[in-house]
C-alpha cells in the first residue's frame, strides 16, 4: 500500500458514487407507487442533480461531486443525497482541529487532505414516516487515513417496532464484522446526536462511528461498504409501513417543531456541517439536509 493510497481512495470514491446511485433508483422507484391521503395526487417526485465543485484558496480545482435534491414528492418532502470527492489543503482552524481531535501534530508541515462520501438526509411528508440520516466517508492525510459514518432514525412520532426493526438491520451487518460493533457504535450515536440545550436526543438513534483504522484497510472499507448497503432494508421497510397512516394537523405541527430540533443540531452541532463550510464546500450542498419548513415554540 502506497503512501498516497491512490488505488485505496479511487475505489472508496466508486463506492460512494455507486451507492448514491442505488439510494436516489431506490428512492424514484419509491415515490413512483400509489400512496393514499392528500399526496395521492401529485406527480411523482424525481431528483433535481446538481454537480458541485470546490475551489482551493487559489482557485484552482479541489474536486467535487453530486448534489441531487428531490422536492414535494409523494413521500419525501424534501430529500438531498451528495456524494462527493474533495481534496487540497486544510486552513489553520482545520489543522488545529486534526491536531488537538485526531491527535495529528503533522498537520502543519503537511496539510493536504482528501476526502470521499455519501451524504444523505430525508424529511418525509407524512409525520407519521420519521426522517433519516445516513453517511460514510473515507478521510485521508498524509499522516493517517480512517474512515466514519452511520445512519440514524429520527421520527417526530415514535413507534417502538419501527425504532427496534431499524436497529435490528443495524445490527445485523455490524455484526458480520465484529459483534463488539454494535453496541459500541449504538452507544457512540445514543452520545453524538444529543442535543446538550436541549437535554435530549434528536431522535432513536442508530449507529455512529469516526476514526476507523484498525490497520487493516480492506477490513475497514468493507465495513464501511456494509453500513452503506444497510441503509436501504433499514429504512425502506418502515417508510413503507407509514407511508399511508392517516394524520392531523396537530401531527404536521408536531412535525414541524421535531424539525426545529433537528436543525438546531446540524447547524449547532454537527462535525460535517462545519467540515464543510471550513473547507469551502458547496454550502448548498453542505447545508441541504435541513428541512424545508420547520417551526420553534
Amino acid at each position: 500500500m502506497s503512501d498516497e493510497m491512490t488505488t485505496e481512495k479511487d475505489r472508496a470514491s466508486a463506492w460512494f458514487r455507486s451507492l448514491r446511485d442505488q439510494i436516489v433508483s431506490a428512492f424514484e422507484a419509491l415515490e413512483d407507487t400509489q400512496v393514499s391521503g392528500p399526496f395521492a395526487d401529485r406527480p411523482a417526485g424525481r431528483f433535481e442533480v446538481t454537480k458541485t465543485q470546490r475551489q482551493s484558496e487559489d482557485g484552482t480545482d479541489a474536486g467535487g461531486g453530486l448534489m441531487s435534491v428531490m422536492r414535494d414528492g409523494r413521500v419525501f418532502e424534501k430529500i438531498g443525497v451528495n456524494a462527493s470527492t474533495v481534496y487540497g489543503s486544510l486552513g489553520e482552524r482545520a489543522q488545529n482541529a486534526m491536531a488537538a481531535r485526531k491527535g495529528l501534530p503533522g498537520m502543519k508541515d503537511d496539510p493536504r487532505f482528501w476526502a470521499a462520501g455519501i451524504s444523505l438526509v430525508a424529511h418525509m411528508q407524512n409525520p407519521h414516516t420519521p426522517a433519516v440520516h445516513m453517511n460514510t466517508r473515507m478521510f485521508w492525510t498524509p499522516h493517517g487515513w480512517w474512515f466514519g459514518g452511520g445512519s440514524d432514525l429520527n421520527p417526530c412520532i415514535e413507534y417502538d417496532e419501527d425504532t427496534k426493526a431499524f436497529h435490528a438491520v443495524q445490527k445485523e451487518h455490524c455484526d458480520r464484522h465484529d459483534p463488539a460493533y454494535y453496541p459500541r457504535f449504538k452507544a457512540w450515536a445514543d452520545e453524538y446526536f444529543y442535543i446538550p440545550h436541549r437535554g435530549r436526543a434528536r431522535g432513536v438513534g442508530g449507529i455512529f462511528y469516526d476514526d476507523l483504522n484498525t490497520g487493516d484497510w480492506e477490513k475497514d472499507f468493507a465495513f464501511t461498504q456494509d453500513v452503506g448497503r444497510a441503509f436501504l432494508p433499514a429504512f425502506l421497510g418502515v417508510t413503507e409501513k407509514r407511508r399511508d397512516t392517516p394524520w392531523t394537523e396537530a401531527d404536521k405541527d408536531r412535525q414541524l417543531v421535531h424539525r426545529g430540533l433537528y436543525a438546531e443540531y446540524n447547524l449547532v452541532y454537527d462535525r460535517g456541517t462545519k467540515f464543510g463550510l471550513e473547507t469551502g464546500h458547496n454550502p448548498d450542498a453542505v447545508l441541504m439536509s435541513l428541512p424545508p419548513m420547520a417551526k420553534w415554540v
